[in-house]
């Protein structure tokens, strides 16, 4: 079997989350190409030290340009904090280095834009990611779509809502300041990802994007709290999106619901193994959304369990995208979500921003060159 060096950067919440898919991705699926844990980087040497030995790398530094110039390492993943990731990547592809990323893509449109340049430049495989898209149910959902299930689809709402900032006194934090860091640059990347997932791009959209506690115990905040947007897809399909991080009660409310000329669909990430189709057929006495509880028949689910209705979780999602990133280096083939992915979600937040601004429907460019 194959090996290639991954080098990480950043131990944190999603820097585990990739250690832990990197050691257990070449068991749950048998990849042809098996990742080595040979460095990490994190912002001490005591911390690096520390996820090292806790994760198995073969080696830490405090300086994420060591990673990247390593020759045993063959590939660079990237969780790190978002405005770190345009000078990393951008010095791995310099390197001639694969790059798997999180997502934003970059702090802001001109980084995401920079950051696919390079990317394509460099020949190199490249992904961001964008795990939710991944469960097994949501995949499911894409091949209905594919396969005209529901007939025409008409109109689409999506949501991605969380209550971690739902408290007026939760101290204000980094995550309260800095565009960046609001409830668009964090929470709506992931749903605005979906959206393109699922409906093809957007034509055109009208947003509001507000703060609704400005100032906390510790300070003002600085960036947005929640948004909606209303859509128009290039398909004539209308649909509506809403994020937010003060939607009390809501914990991973991940979900969407499509409509279409012969039936419906809904999902809801917190209930990850589920989906409920409706099929417009049949008596109207007995029509009614039945529920689909994922099993083996349900895309790359039996790769990690034989029981159908037995379940997936969050960290299986990560190991689907380390099986993706292997088969793109592997196989040379781009694999989605690239980086070009990516930066088709940072450009609808940057015109929601500018919608919002405004108070006007605004066109979405369509495959803009960085």
């Amino acid at each position: 079997m194959a090996e290639i060096g991954i080098g990480l950067v950043g131990g944190g919440y999603m820097g585990k989350a990739h250690a832990v898919a990197l050691s257990a991705v070449a068991a749950v699926f048998d990849t042809p190409l098996r990742p080595r844990l040979e460095v990490i980087a994190a912002t001490t040497e005591a911390s690096a030290a520390r996820y090292a030995t806790t994760y198995g790398f073969a080696r830490a530094t405090a300086d994420w340009r060591d990673l990247v110039a390593d020759p045993k390492v063959g590939a660079v993943v990237i969780a790190s904090p978002q405005e770190t990731h345009r000078e990393i990547a951008l010095a791995a592809f310099a390197a001639g280095k694969p790059v798997f990323c999180e997502k934003p893509l970059g702090a802001s449109l001109e980084d995401a834009q920079a950051m696919t340049l390079a990317a394509e430049a460099s020949g190199q495989a490249n992904m961001i990611g964008f795990n939710y898209v991944r469960t097994p149910a949501t995949q499911f959902v894409r091949q209905l779509l594919a396969d005209r299930v529901i007939g025409q689809v008409t109109w689409f709402r999506g949501e991605h809502t969380e209550d971690f900032l739902a408290d007026p006194q939760a101290p204000a934090t980094w995550r309260t300041r800095g565009r960046a860091n609001g409830c668009m640059g964090d929470l709506a990347p992931h749903p605005i990802n979906c959206m393109l997932a699922l409906m093809g791009p957007v034509a055109q959209l009208s947003a509001r994007i507000e703060t609704v506690h400005g100032q906390r115990p510790g300070g003002a905040v600085t960036n947005d709290d929640h948004g909606q947007l209303m859509l128009r897809f290039v398909s004539g399909a209308m649909g509506h999106l809403y994020v937010s991080r003060v939607a009390t009660g809501r914990k991973m409310g991940y979900a969407y619901e499509i409509h279409g000329t012969k039936g419906s669909i809904r999902f809801d990430q917190e209930d990850q193994n589920a989906l409920h189709l409706y099929r417009a057929e049949g008596p109207e006495a007995t029509r009614g959304f039945t529920r689909i509880l994922t099993g083996p028949a349900h895309p790359d689910f039996g790769a990690f369990c034989q029981g159908p209705g037995h379940g997936t979780g969050y960290q299986d999602q990560i190991i689907i995208e380390a099986r993706d990133f292997l088969q793109a280096i592997h196989s040379g083939q781009p694999v989605w979500p690239t980086f070009r992915d990516g930066l088709a979600v940072s450009q609808i937040i940057e015109t929601a921003f500018q919608a919002s601004d405004s108070g006007q429907w605004h066109p979405v460019p369509q495959g803009a060159t960085p």
